[in-house]
């Protein structure tokens, strides 16, 4: 489905009008009537507009159905103290930074922001 009709499929299950887009976003009525029509793609900024007025999450717009899609490639995440428990170079790795991270919590926030800002300086040679 092209975006253009998805926006006006939800518009008119909301029943709103093209008046009533222009109102809420502050775009042109012609130019949702392009967007709606396929004469025009509007940018991603425009579209996080139409799904703020339209009360949808973003991604709806690029789908038909109700529902979230389905991500089965994704790698389920490990936290810090899961990555510990591995005796390789990843739970080290982890090790380390965990004694980052409780340090860092110590430090008051002049200290923390140089540390930081001496960090991003060696991060970009």
């Amino acid at each position: 489905m092209l975006i253009g009709a998805r926006l006006r499929q939800l518009r008119e299950q909301k029943q709103m009008s093209q008046g009533d887009i222009e109102e809420r976003t502050g775009l042109l009525r012609c130019y949702i009537s392009r967007v709606e029509n396929g004469h025009t793609v509007p940018c991603l900024e425009t579209l996080e507009r139409f799904a703020l007025v339209l009360d949808v999450p973003l991604y709806q717009l690029f789908i038909s159905g109700e529902e979230a899609p389905s991500t089965p490639n994704l790698t389920p995440r490990q936290t810090l103290e899961e990555m510990m428990a591995d005796n390789g170079d990843k739970g080290q790795d982890a090790q380390f930074l965990v004694k980052l991270r409780n340090l860092l919590t110590r430090l008051a926030g002049p200290d923390r922001d140089a540390l930081l800002s001496l960090a991003k300086r060696l991060a970009t040679r």
